[in-house]
């Protein structure tokens, strides 16, 4: 009988110690399961940019996974609108084309806010951006330029949205962000791989991107690390640096290089009366008032100027007269660094490709539909384009109006003078231009390149899904350490006995 003590006495120990062991495995197993096997669930988010440029307003809808790739989001564009009506730079001036903007932006911004669930309102951030037409505004009359940003700021704050502010992008800025886009939406900055996840794909390039707009003109592209000054600007996205050369040049859009153009022609005519222009086809004239020439900053006013007096134009086709005349827009000989654009603005040269678009994209488009131009082609096409009769353009050219056609003679001398003379394009460089409007169903141009940039600065809204629920994982925290205690103290009770 004595022998079977110790073994009673070793069985219970062992017992006490494997219970102990068990409960102790499965506290620790119960944490590392709802730790490790946790989900992380990210929501979709979305944001708002207006873009508010000399002509018109546009709001574009984009969302992005709230799961960014190293810090930026992958936006994609779902809605944008055409705010009808003219830009915000003509606001405070008539009352009832202000009550037509705001009913436009009414209209506009009810789409957008139908197309995000209203449980995301809230936390959706909504940005305004206004480019060189009120930048030009802005040096004319600023105290306008105020009244109609702060009108703009009290409208948005009142919507449903996480309003940001509305302000005037710098030039600079404009260019920056529709670099971003371009290379953006071309894919070079991230790519899929096998497994579906997001990378940098292998010897990635970037493309140059060149902007133009109505009251001004953007060229960015990328540049070597080392170059360095004003119109350098360094930007990181999705975890690698860029350097980027970029530069906007007030006052040269096409609307303001169109009255630019025209006030040399009525400063080389003699009477306002009959006014023979070189740019415009034959069989077509026009009456237009002189304030809708020089009521910008960007054209200085005559002596005499009167902004009521008609100016009467016949058209009196001569390409050359015309290229001339654009030509003498710029300055092309001013240059105190080793390269230069035109103006005096140092400028690297240009390699590699280059999208080009807006106002680009349409003036290569009206002059021939489909296909690309090379450099001789666009050269020979801008000549027969002006050398058209108004009668054979409008039935050639069937789907411009009438009020951008009559332009179109000028302003395809302005781009490919722009492109040639002072970007610098060559007949080779020029192979790299691809003039295009939209890359994959998305508008090209500075707002998604913006919404990219202001994303790293977004939070996301974050669920963690566990494999337990609370109350079920605190029960079983509870019950095994419940267990672990009891059996420490069993163990200790042992102990003791054994002891005396």
């Amino acid at each position: 009988m004595a022998s079977k003590q110790p073994i009673g006495y070793k069985c219970r120990i062992a017992g006490v110690l494997l219970l102990l062991l068990a409960s102790i495995a499965a506290l620790v197993a119960v944490a590392v399961i709802q730790d490790t096997w946790a989900l992380t669930e990210y929501s979709l988010e979305y944001g708002i940019v207006i873009d508010s440029g000399s002509s018109r307003s546009s709001v574009y809808l984009y969302k992005w996974p709230g799961e960014k790739q190293n810090e930026t989001g992958v936006v994609t564009e779902i809605l944008n609108c055409k705010v009808e009506g003219d830009g915000i730079s003509e606001m405070k001036v008539d009352p009832q084309k202000d009550e037509e903007s705001w009913r436009a932006f009414q209209k506009c911004m009810a789409q957008i806010t139908t197309a995000i669930p209203a449980e995301k309102h809230k936390t959706t951030p909504l940005f305004l951006g206004a480019t060189a037409g009120m930048r030009l505004l802005h040096q004319l009359d600023k105290q306008r330029s105020n009244e109609i940003l702060a009108s703009l700021r009290k409208y948005l704050s009142s919507l449903p949205f996480d309003f940001h502010n509305a302000s005037i992008i710098t030039g600079q800025e404009e260019g920056l962000y529709g670099w971003i886009t371009v290379n953006y939406l071309m894919g070079n900055f991230l790519e899929k791989d096998l497994w579906n996840t997001y990378m940098l794909p292998e010897g990635a390039k970037t493309v140059g991107s060149m902007d133009l707009g109505g009251a001004s003109t953007q060229i960015a592209f990328a540049v070597q690390d080392d170059l360095k000054g004003l119109d350098y600007m360094s930007i990181k996205l999705y975890g690698y640096p860029y350097n980027v050369y970029t530069h906007s040049f007030l006052c040269y859009g096409k609307n303001e290089a169109d009255k630019r153009v025209l006030d040399k022609i009525v400063q080389e005519s003699r009477d306002p009366a009959y006014i023979l222009n070189p740019c415009l086809p034959e069989g077509f004239n026009i009456t237009m008032k002189a304030s809708s020439i020089y009521d910008t900053e960007c054209t200085k006013k005559p002596a005499n100027y009167n902004p009521d007096q008609d100016l009467f134009m016949v058209g009196a086709p001569d390409s050359d007269k015309c290229g001339s005349m654009v030509k003498s827009l710029f300055d092309f000989k001013t240059c105190s660094s080793a390269h230069c654009s035109f103006n005096g603005v140092e400028q690297p040269p240009v390699t590699g490709e280059f999208m080009a678009y807006a106002g680009f994209f349409y003036i290569k488009r009206g002059l021939h539909w489909n296909g690309s131009l090379d450099f001789d082609q666009f050269n020979s096409l801008v000549r027969e384009f002006c050398h058209m009769n108004w009668t054979e353009l409008k039935k050639e050219k069937h789907w411009i109006d009438d009020k951008h056609l009559r332009t179109y003679c000028h302003g395809a001398h302005y781009v490919f003078t722009l492109l040639t003379d002072g970007y610098k394009f060559d007949n080779e460089t020029w192979k790299g231009i691809s003039f295009q409007r939209q890359v994959k169903d998305t508008s090209v141009g500075w707002s998604l390149g913006y919404m990219l940039s202001m994303s790293n600065m977004i939070p996301s809204e974050v669920k963690h899904i566990t494999p337990l629920t609370n109350p079920v994982f605190a029960s079983l925290i509870f019950l095994f350490s419940a267990l672990t205690i009891v059996m420490v103290i069993i163990a200790f009770i042992i102990l003791i006995r054994t002891c005396y």
